[in-house]
This record gives C-alpha cells, sequence and structure tokens, in this order.
C-alpha cells in the first residue's frame, strides 16, 4: 500500500502554484475544445434520434430505451453540465445559447436546451455554487452523508435500507435533486428577507401542489418535463397506432429509470465513501481550496472519448472540482498532469472503477461506513 504525506503537512501555497500552472499551461478554451462538445453533443442526439425513432417497434423498443436514456444523460452531464458552468464563455464567436447566461433560459430555450426535472436557475445556484465552494462541508447540499441521517440513524433493518437506496437510484432526480435545488433556491430568498430557511427537502409540503413551494415544484420542475417527455413525444405516433403509441410510451419510461440508475452511478460516488473528507469548517486559502477537492473527490477510469462519454465526463471529478469552468476536452490534457502534481506532494489520488466506488457509496448510504473528518488542514 503506498505511503502519503500527512494532509497537515502539504505545501498548500507550493500545491496552489503547481496546480494552477497546469491551468495556464493548458491555456484559454478554443473553437476546437467547442467543436469537440458539439461532436459529443451529437453523439447524445443520434441516440435519441434511433431511440425515439425504433421505440414504436415492440420488441426492439427495449434497445430503443437505452438509447433515448444515453441522449438524455448525454443533455445532463455532457452539454448542460459545462456549459452551465461557463466552460465556453470566452471561446472567440461561441453561440450565445451555449454560454451560461444564454443556455436554457426562457421558456423556449429550456424547452430546447435542457428540458429535466430540474430548473436550471435553481441547479446553477445549488450545483455551481453551493456543492462546489463548499464540498463537503455541511453547507453542501449534495453531501450525501448528511443527506442519508434520516436513514443510517434510524431503526430500519440494514437489508430495508438496501432495497430503499437500490430503490432510490431509480427515482432521484425526481425524488431528490428536484426538491433539493428548489429548497436552495427558496432558501436565498428567504436569507435575504431574513426568514427561516428550510433545513430539509424531505417534507410533505415541499411536494403538495397546494402549498407555494409545491407549487413552484409541480409547475417549473416536474410538469414542464413530464408533459414534454410523456405526452409530446410520444404523441405523434398515435399517427402510426395506438400500439405504437404504447410501446413509445413504454421505452420512455423505461429510459427514465436507465437514466436515474446511470445517472446515479457516475455522479453520486464522485464524493461518498469512507475514504472521502468531510471538512468541519470552511477553507481559508486558495491551497487549501485545491488540497480539499482532491481529498473530497474521486476519479473512474480516464482516457479516450468514448469512455468518458459514458461516464458523462465525471469521471474527471478531481480535475472539474478544481476548476469547474473548463471544457470536456481540457479535463483529459489535465488528468494526467494533476496525478503527477499529486504525486510530487504525496496526495493520494485516488481513481478506480465507477461500479466499485458506486458499491461503496451505498455501503455509505445504508449506514455500514463514514466519511473521514477533518478541520482546517
Amino acid at each position: 500500500m503506498a505511503e502519503y504525506t500527512n494532509y497537515h503537512d502539504i505545501d498548500q501555497d507550493q500545491l496552489q502554484k503547481d496546480i494552477e500552472e497546469i491551468r495556464d499551461n493548458i491555456g484559454a478554451a478554443t473553437i476546437e475544445d467547442f467543436n469537440h462538445l458539439l461532436k459529443v453533443e451529437r453523439w447524445g442526439r443520434i441516440a435519441a434520434f434511433i431511440g425515439y425513432a425504433t421505440a414504436w417497434i415492440p420488441g426492439i423498443n427495449i434497445i430503443s430505451a437505452f438509447l433515448i436514456s444515453t441522449g438524455n444523460v448525454t443533455r445532463w452531464a455532457n452539454v448542460a453540465h459545462p456549459v452551465l458552468h461557463g466552460a465556453y464563455d470566452k471561446v472567440p464567436g461561441v453561440p450565445f445559447r451555449y454560454t451560461k447566461k444564454g443556455f436554457a433560459q426562457g421558456h423556449w430555450r429550456r424547452f430546447l436546451d435542457w428540458t429535466d426535472w430540474i430548473y436550471p436557475k435553481a441547479w446553477d445556484m445549488e450545483h455551481n455554487k453551493m456543492h462546489h465552494y463548499h464540498l463537503g462541508e455541511k453547507d453542501d447540499p449534495d453531501n450525501v452523508e448528511l443527506n442519508m441521517y434520516w436513514l443510517t440513524e434510524s431503526k430500519i433493518p440494514m437489508p430495508l435500507r438496501y432495497v430503499i437506496v437500490l430503490f432510490f437510484t431509480t427515482v432521484w432526480k425526481p425524488a431528490y435533486y428536484a426538491p433539493n435545488t428548489l429548497k436552495i433556491l427558496e432558501n436565498l430568498k428567504k436569507r435575504k428577507l431574513k426568514l427561516p430557511e428550510q433545513e430539509s427537502f424531505l417534507r410533505l409540503d415541499a411536494f403538495n401542489p397546494m402549498t407555494e413551494d409545491g407549487k413552484s415544484l409541480w409547475t417549473k420542475f416536474y410538469l414542464p418535463y413530464f408533459i414534454l417527455r410523456f405526452v409530446l413525444l410520444p404523441l405523434p405516433f398515435l399517427l402510426i397506432s395506438q400500439e405504437a403509441f404504447f410501446s413509445v410510451l413504454f421505452a420512455s419510461v423505461l429510459a427514465e429509470f436507465i437514466t436515474n440508475v446511470h445517472s446515479f452511478t457516475v455522479i453520486v460516488p464522485n464524493h461518498s465513501a469512507g475514504d472521502i473528507y468531510r471538512f468541519t469548517e470552511p477553507h481559508k486559502t486558495q491551497g487549501e481550496f485545491y488540497l480539499r477537492q482532491i481529498m473530497g473527490s474521486v476519479n473512474y477510469k480516464t482516457g479516450s472519448d468514448i469512455n468518458d462519454f459514458g461516464h458523462g465526463w465525471l469521471n474527471y471529478q478531481i480535475e472539474h472540482h478544481l476548476f469547474p469552468n473548463l471544457p470536456l476536452s481540457q479535463y483529459q490534457k489535465m488528468q494526467p498532469l494533476v496525478k503527477e502534481v499529486c504525486e510530487k506532494h504525496g496526495l493520494e489520488y485516488r481513481q478506480e472503477s465507477v461500479f466499485k466506488r458506486a458499491y461503496m457509496t451505498i455501503e455509505l448510504m445504508v449506514g455500514k461506513t463514514k466519511n473521514l473528518t477533518v478541520d482546517h488542514i
């Protein structure tokens, strides 16, 4: 087993210089980086097109569901994610719709760019701001260990806990991401008005369309996506037959479950397992910030576009958390260099199979393991 330097002994100033030197040497985003995004986007669109084009055929529509799901995951992980981080904002001549200010903004662009269970403005606040700059802290809305206290501290038998978690993976986007991102957005408004903030998204009234929060959840999050995915897209197939319509509807529903499992598998294990750190206080310096991103993140197998496409480019989580606003293609260049810097400083660079990390995450979610905890480093 490799020996690693005590985190408290890391020269944070030198680490900062080394990490930022990598970014500076790679340089600004170029039209080649943007063209790479367009290629990845085309792959997702082709998969979705073939999926819907064949979904009306009984017997084939199970394969169609996988293709529809691939297009769905691509739209979120490979396109919306980097674009809403502003990864392509400074590319000369980039179309406005591929910038942070233009992507999925307004009713029509949301339908065209990224119709999902998640409201883009809420995602920006929850993920781009709170998660990335409070990683592993109490204020990190995606802190899995804290979010699962209701289960790990309960008296629910262990076998049933596994069943609950496995079911959760099939519905986690509407069950978790939608209400949690809404909670963050609403708390921002409440903070400005000096009103009490919501502690948890796990409240029945948050899902009740008769309440203010419930109304927002249904009108801004659930209904737009539901109408598009399960009404408008299958509807034209009635021109073929009623059987064709229901075949497409079946494929759409199955694709939704596959999308949830796929996205859960590549997203949640990035920061959750017994060897990942939580932090009791905010970071104080930029060097400490970089150190925490390495301590609190894990990569999966990296390399070719095909491999990275399947992982949603979330297999470069360490590099992404160091510099969230870089294009997808630059993470491929940066990854081996960041790994070398970690070796230079005696830092553990976690990189393992996505399936092994998913198993480790489930062990954390049911309460078999816990995160490691430190304060300032």
